[in-house]
């Protein structure tokens, strides 16, 4: 039995998190380089938080821009037992409205110009990300979010994008064919790293509009999107209460899904060929199975 510290990554329209008891920004530093900003630590409900604003306080980043590998770096340092994505998005299908939650249980990933892993050449190590979410926290989330009346849908592909432009019309109708659910621009290599931290990891994915491809409405725009970020941002809120409360409840136990240990059978670099500067930037992220 352990006790939960649950990871939160506040995305567009989410800067802090009200009634985190004993709070207070800390900077944590990464070998791997600057993270979007310090995290705020305290309590909520019983449990230990640790809360990162995503893009930074005032949005300065955009989502090329996150260093992801500092980010998961320094939640995994903060002590975070488990994370929670709030993450705006886009929807492709026409029951998923603005407003809507959806707890996404898979992944596409088009990104292409971000840095994917913590491994490499000097340690090189394959996690398994077929099932990329876990399934505790994304059933805890659900049950937490219709508690609250919101529309909610449990399970959803999530299709991750560059950015920062968003889609155009040919690329919404095809991710549509596809038979993913959503768009959005930072969930990858979020979830991967996070998988390779050992953290369970569960997205919250809140619909804002319906991308562009419905044709006989006006394509998305930064202000469509700022109307609906404010109110999905407050019900954001109140949902990580609830998670809070449901974990203070009853001890953490292994992650049922086994993501905790995954690395167990995922770094295949003879211990002798090991790069030791790679390793000891690895430290938080595997140290659990590199030091062993």
């Amino acid at each position: 039995m352990a006790n939960w510290t649950l990871g939160i990554i506040g995305g567009s329209g989410l800067y802090q998190v009200p009634g985190i008891e004993g709070g207070r920004w800390q900077a944590i530093a990464s070998p791997w380089g600057i993270p979007s900003d310090q995290v705020f630590c305290g309590h909520l409900h019983g449990i230990d938080v640790v809360f990162l604003p995503r893009h930074g306080r005032g949005h300065r980043l955009g989502p090329s821009q996150l260093n992801y590998r500092a980010n998961i770096d320094v939640l995994k340092r903060a002590g975070c037992t488990d994370l929670i994505s709030l993450s705006a998005c886009g929807s492709l299908k026409e029951a998923y409205a603005p407003g809507d939650f959806v707890i996404v249980d898979q992944f596409i990933d088009r990104t292409f110009a971000r840095e994917k892993s913590f491994f490499g050449e000097g340690v090189v190590a394959h996690v398994s990300m077929a099932h990329p979410v876990s399934s505790r926290l994304a059933a805890l989330a659900a049950e937490e979010a219709l508690a609250l009346g919101i529309t909610t849908h449990r399970g959803g592909t999530y299709l991750a994008m560059e950015g920062p432009q968003f889609s155009s019309l040919a690329e919404s109708k095809l991710y549509r064919s596809w038979g993913c659910d959503v768009i959005g621009m930072t969930n990858m290599p979020e979830a991967k790293l996070a998988r390779e931290a050992e953290l369970p990891y569960a997205t919250v994915a809140m619909v804002t509009d319906y991308d562009c491809w419905r044709e006989e409405e006006e394509a998305v725009s930064v202000t469509d999107v700022l109307k609906v970020l404010h109110h999905n941002a407050e019900r954001a809120s109140a949902l990580v209460g609830r998670i809070a409360a449901r974990m203070a409840a009853a001890p953490r136990t292994p992650d049922p899904d086994g993501i905790d240990t995954c690395l167990d059978h995922a770094v295949i670099t003879a211990p002798q060929h090991r790069d030791p500067a790679l390793v000891a930037r690895l430290d938080a992220v595997a140290g659990r199975v590199l030091r062993a």
